[in-house]
């Protein structure tokens, strides 16, 4: 979501300056600390606010308490021509995540396609961060991750998949990517902890409770319900064991059931989650390179479709472009939950607090 206002709010390089000094005084060094900044800024500044500035607090619980290494000794093997695998060295999964892009576009910009899987590997933040990373320099990403788990089974009783997210991104000449970034449960748990800590309500048949029956209590949530809800959650759990299959198991990692929870009470040992990134180069099929044209047309077409009342018809992303433009001109909200939390982070770690704009 994107508050239309917020009193607190940050400029971006306010927040960056205080990820990086807070990241570097707990133990990370210079590239995990940059990109878990660059990532929760991106998501933040996108109104991902679930997977954005909030975590930090949690990142440093994490690194503090060992279970992710701040100075990881990360490996890449290229197996094939377009396949590689990543041993993260049970670092950021966001240093994991920007680096096994890289590397999957590196080897798409060579043979058309790069396909990297990602092992020994941590919490990655907003999975969109690294679709977006192919797209700005003109290929077509993919990114999914596994995650502990969250989510019923359709007509399941107790939690197996994670939130185990997709996300897609595709250039478009001119104008900012096409972006869709998405859970397979019906909303990240992130979100249920987020309305908790401003104490909202959530929408319906998104959540269950230790029972297995709807609810709209943040405190009452047991679990997630996968997309689709009760009545059509087979999709979502469909798409959920896709993406294990794509991260755990092809980079030989524990499945989500199996991996320990992110939340804790266990800081201390590597939670070994897997991850899955590919990268095409548009221009490595059809003959005479369509795509630019044909993305155009197929998005000018989107966007003019009638809507329902004084609603808008959007592509995926155009909601999280417009909300970056008001973020980079207005800053960045906290809310009190997450103004609490980042001045108890600049008094233990003896980092000068976070400046709002004035």
């Amino acid at each position: 979501m994107c508050e239309a206002s917020q009193a607190f709010r940050v400029p971006r390089d306010e927040l960056e300056r205080f990820m990086l000094a807070v990241l570097a005084r707990a133990g990370a060094d210079a590239m995990s600390a940059e990109a878990v900044t660059r990532a929760l800024v991106t998501a933040s500044r996108m109104g991902t606010d679930s997977h954005g500035l909030r975590l930090l607090p949690h990142y440093i619980h994490a690194l503090q308490g060992g279970r992710i290494a701040g100075a990881p000794e990360m490996h890449f093997e290229r197996r094939l021509p377009a396949t590689g695998y990543l041993d993260a060295g049970d670092g950021f999964g966001h240093l994991a995540g920007y680096t096994a892009m890289e590397h999957a576009a590196a080897m798409a910009d060579e043979v058309g396609i790069g396909a990297v899987a990602v092992g020994r590997s941590s919490h990655f933040g907003a999975a969109g961060c690294y679709a977006l990373a192919a797209a700005e320099r003109g290929l077509i990403g993919l990114a999914v991750c596994n995650s502990d788990p969250f989510v019923l089974l359709h007509e399941g009783s107790r939690p197996f998949h994670g939130t185990n997210p997709i996300a897609f991104a595709a250039p478009v000449g001119g104008e900012s990517p096409f972006l869709l970034d998405m859970a397979t449960s019906s909303i990240p748990w992130n979100r249920v902890q987020q309305y908790g800590a401003i104490g909202r309500e959530l929408p319906d048949q998104v959540a269950a409770d230790s029972s297995g029956g709807v609810t709209r209590i943040p405190s009452e949530v047991a679990s997630l319900l996968p997309l689709g809800g009760s009545d059509f959650g087979f999709k979502g759990a469909g798409l959920g064991g896709m993406v294990e299959v794509l991260s755990s198991t092809l980079s030989g990692m524990l499945h989500g059931f199996r991996l320990l929870p992110m939340g804790g009470p266990d800081m201390s040992t590597p939670r070994g989650v897997g991850h899955f990134f590919l990268a095409l180069r548009p221009d490595a099929f059809a003959p005479g390179d369509p795509f630019p044209d044909c993305m155009r047309r197929y998005l000018d077409d989107l966007r003019s479709q009638p809507s329902r009342d004084s609603a808008h018809v959007m592509a995926p992303g155009d909601r999280e472009w417009r909300c970056r433009a008001r973020r980079d001109a207005e800053g960045i909200p906290l809310d009190v939950a997450n103004q609490r939390a980042y001045a108890e982070l600049a008094e233990t770690l003896d980092v000068p607090a976070l400046q709002p704009l004035v």
